[in-house]
């Protein structure tokens, strides 16, 4: 899968952009240490391209940077507020995104992603399936396979303590980073409570491609979202940014509609 580089100077920048094809989406993103919505941002693009398959030749690059302390790279794209994404290809700029917003960022990144591999823009309902264009690493069973620890990076933002209003906005911007985004109890290969494991055993099943966060590493989050959500217990699962709800929800949800998660699985075919 794909990751997110740090790109620590000029030199870094220059490397890094002569090793990549012309033809790859480049992903820069332009953060700052002061601005919290640039953590969030990170979140987002962590969980972004680790839905990327490492191509080849390479279809998307992933790169940070601090916007301050490359000013010459940032003037050159016009960087005048963080966080702030730009996307290029051929060293042609195709579309910038100000801001934490995770839908819009996500929207711009599938719609070159998916055009460059010949996807139709307006084919987004299996985004999270098939981000990259293609649909599964394990071709022959299109399942995310069981020695994946997780279908996504796992995300902490650390032990800063934040005031209500920038928790809020950090938890909204959490629980849009994935299309499935399930706050757990440990990690998918490591389930710190019998509800988590069977929750993730249940995605697994149906070969859901999914975010997630461990709750026991951020108990900002783990407090926060208690109140957030109006749902005081975890794991909990959201999709497209809203709670469907704990372990016993999911269960009725698929028992009343198999397909419930059908448009976020792995084995949704989706034309190329």
């Amino acid at each position: 899968m794909s990751t997110l580089i740090e790109i620590k100077s000029e030199d870094d920048w220059s490397n890094h952009t002569s090793a990549i094809p012309p033809t790859a989406l480049q992903i820069i993103s332009f953060h700052a240490p002061w601005a919290a919505p640039c953590a969030q941002m990170r979140t987002v693009l962590e969980t972004l391209a680790s839905s990327y398959p490492i191509t080849e030749p390479l279809s998307t690059s992933w790169v940070s940077m601090n916007a301050e302390e490359l000013m010459d790279i940032s003037d050159n794209f016009d960087v005048t507020a963080v966080p702030y994404l730009v996307l290029t290809r051929n060293n042609e700029i195709l579309e910038t995104v100000s801001g934490s917003d995770a839908t819009k960022v996500r929207e711009a990144i599938e719609k070159y992603a998916k055009a460059s591999a010949g996807i139709p823009n307006g084919n987004r309902s299996s985004a999270a399936a098939t981000t990259g264009g293609n649909v599964a690493t394990n071709s022959s069973t299109n399942t995310p396979a069981v020695a994946d620890p997780a279908t996504a990076p796992q995300h902490s933002t650390g032990d800063v303590k934040e005031d209500k209003e920038e928790l809020h906005k950090r938890l909204t911007t959490l629980v849009k980073a994935a299309p499935v985004m399930l706050f757990m109890k440990g990690t998918p290969s490591a389930p710190q409570c019998g509800f988590s494991k069977q929750l993730v055993a249940l995605l697994r099943e149906n070969s859901v491609k999914y975010g997630f966060f461990n709750i026991l590493a951020d108990d900002d989050v783990r407090q926060g979202l208690k109140e957030f959500s109006d749902w005081p217990t975890f794991p909990q699962l959201y999709v497209d940014g809203e709670l469907v709800g704990g372990l016993d929800i999911v269960k009725e949800e698929l028992s009343n509609e198999p397909d419930f998660l059908k448009a976020y699985s792995v084995s949704k075919s989706t034309a190329v």
